[in-house]
């Protein structure tokens, strides 16, 4: 398979992976033909790129980091977390999070499991889904992120089940803002925007009263937009006044904020997503964990066409774990040899990629 822009796909194109919904059902089968009318549909709902089938990288496989099963649980419970929410009084709050504990410890666990189990660097391109939520999606990939980096680490089972409670519900307090801004398609106004910002302090104030959440896990939804330097909100607190959970998942909310499909701005790939967080380490990111997650994504995932500093291109075939740098490619064309071949950029140290082509 290779990942292309929907922008650039031809009619006619086979699908290389099954799209799905929030819900889990099949919307796009994979190994259908993608019509003009699929791929403005595709381009409507914010979907920047898709796996298509290709002679040269049929044996190339993007696997899902967490299962369908997993995911459709993780996916419903937040809905019905966030459903409860919505127009409830404060006391109530108490009652819908006391319910859902037990469901996102194990959930939590269960992502951790499914990561260790994985084999290869996490790349979130392998699961596109058409949602209407974007909250919802936002919130497991976070968590998925923030476990990675969190055992990069070596946090603890518990700090890690704190952690990912905190990062699933990082976003808590988005229940409780207008739908018309939550949901709007192009950029909010500074009145807007001052609205929305108060979702990390009504997302605290919700959680710091439940007594079966950790008060650091509302500490996550306080914090995950403080920065380093003192230039993030709600309060402006700097280093290590954030709590290192909140510094974690800040790192991964930024990246999924970016490298996710919106209606109104193209997804940038996992290369380009890294270098906003290495433009922002030391002054808004804290550079370790940066580092950290670098060592556990997949920068160039599987099937995304590439430019090496030689001037070969190819495509990535396989990740080498904890070098995401330095995959395996195969050379499609070096203005040599005809046939493709394989080179591991891992032993290949002078070798470099400068470009990927989408």
């Amino acid at each position: 398979m290779r990942l292309v822009s929907t922008k650039y796909i031809k009619p006619g194109a086979i699908l290389g992976q099954t799209i799905f919904n929030e819900n889990g059902v099949v919307l796009l089968q994979k190994g259908m033909y993608l019509s003009q009318n699929i791929l403005h549909r595709l381009q409507r709902h914010g979907i920047s790129y898709v796996y298509v089938v290709d002679k040269t990288t049929s044996d190339i496989q993007a696997k899902s980091v967490i299962s369908d099963e997993l995911r459709n649980t993780t996916t419903q419970t937040m809905r019905n977390i966030f459903t409860e929410l919505n127009g409830s009084d404060v006391v109530k709050h108490s009652f819908i999070l006391d319910k859902q504990q037990g469901k996102l410890a194990s959930i939590v666990s269960q992502i951790v499991g499914e990561i260790q189990s994985h084999g290869e660097s996490i790349s979130m391109l392998a699961d596109i889904f058409l949602s209407d939520d974007y909250i919802l999606q936002h919130s497991l990939n976070v968590t998925v992120y923030s476990l990675a980096i969190g055992q990069a680490m070596n946090l603890n089972a518990n700090q890690l089940s704190e952690l990912g409670i905190g990062a699933l519900l990082h976003d808590i307090g988005k229940g409780l803002i207008d739908k018309n801004i939550l949901n709007k398609p192009g950029k909010l106004t500074d009145e807007e925007f001052e609205i929305m910002k108060t979702h990390t302090t009504m997302g605290y104030n919700i959680l710091r009263k439940q007594q079966s959440i950790s008060t650091v896990v509302a500490h996550c939804a306080y914090q995950h937009h403080e920065r380093l330097n003192g230039s993030g909100y709600p309060r402006g607190i700097k280093g290590d006044q954030i709590h290192l959970y909140a510094k974690i998942i800040g790192v991964a909310d930024v990246f999924d904020a970016v490298t996710s499909n919106r209606v109104y701005r193209e997804a940038m790939l996992p290369n380009e997503g890294l270098e906003v967080l290495y433009a922002g380490a030391m002054d808004l990111f804290d550079k370790d964990m940066v580092e950290a997650f670098k060592n556990s994504i997949a920068i160039y995932p599987n099937g995304v066409s590439v430019q090496l500093s030689d001037n070969r291109i190819g495509v990535v075939v396989r990740q080498n774990k904890h070098l995401c740098d330095r995959p395996i490619i195969r050379i499609l064309e070096d203005g040599k040899r005809g046939t493709p071949y394989e080179i591991d950029l891992s032993k290949e140290l002078t070798v470099m990629i400068t470009k990927c082509h989408i």
